[in-house]
């Protein structure tokens, strides 16, 4: 396996009073090939994809993977987040996020509540986005099909089988993207990237093969 250069920082955002915690995983030599911004759950931070090893894969596959502590989680607890949970943040949120890190354009991995912040960037800037990977995210039901429809951005959407409940709601809106694929991982719940590591990292690099 290819060497891999791990560091941490902090980017401040115009947006944000305090700044934003990120872990940064790339190949230790030549130029990565994609960038990956990979956001988190409510019970979650950038410290999951560390532990799961999924920044660590990604940089022995060629990439620049940038993990970041949304506000008010993991070590960027003390930012204020720019919407309430469960409502859409301002979709210029992670364009500015991208800007900073340098990061597009972008592969952007989703879970769960990060939907609120990844959904609208999607919509809204889909030009600075080279794929889209939402994991269950919440506030699908927030955009119409025909909204969905007219993303061209290349999706995998990933969710476990016993994730009946957001898993199944999120698939609903989300199959409505014109050039998706899916991919239900069996036996896994709604973290189902934390469950079943293996699983998720070989659909991952393989979807990201394609692109």
């Amino acid at each position: 396996m290819s060497a891999v250069k791990m560091t941490e920082g902090t980017v401040q955002l115009d947006s944000c009073k305090e700044p934003l915690f990120y872990r940064r995983s790339e190949p230790a030599a030549g130029d990565a090939k994609m960038s990956l911004l990979l956001l988190h759950g409510i019970r979650f931070s950038s410290e999951n994809w560390l532990s799961n090893g999924t920044l660590e894969i990604l940089a022995q596959n060629g990439c620049r993977a940038v993990a970041i502590d949304l506000p008010g989680f993991g070590q960027s607890k003390s930012a204020k987040a720019p919407a309430p949970v469960g409502e859409l943040a301002p979709p210029d949120f992670l364009k500015e996020v991208c800007e900073k890190l340098n990061l597009n354009p972008v592969v952007v991995v989703s879970p769960s509540l990060s939907g609120m912040y990844s959904l609208p960037f999607l919509h809204q800037h889909q030009a600075l986005m080279r794929a889209y990977i939402p994991v269950a995210p919440i506030c699908t039901d927030k955009f119409t099909r025909e909204q969905y429809q007219s993303v061209k951005v290349p999706s995998l959407i990933v969710y476990g089988d016993q994730d009946t409940q957001l898993g199944e709601v999120s698939l609903a809106s989300l199959s409505n993207l014109a050039n998706h694929s899916v991919v239900v991982m069996k036996g896994a719940g709604h973290p189902c990237y934390l469950e079943d590591p293996d699983t998720w990292h070989k659909a991952l690099t393989d979807f990201l093969n394609t692109l």
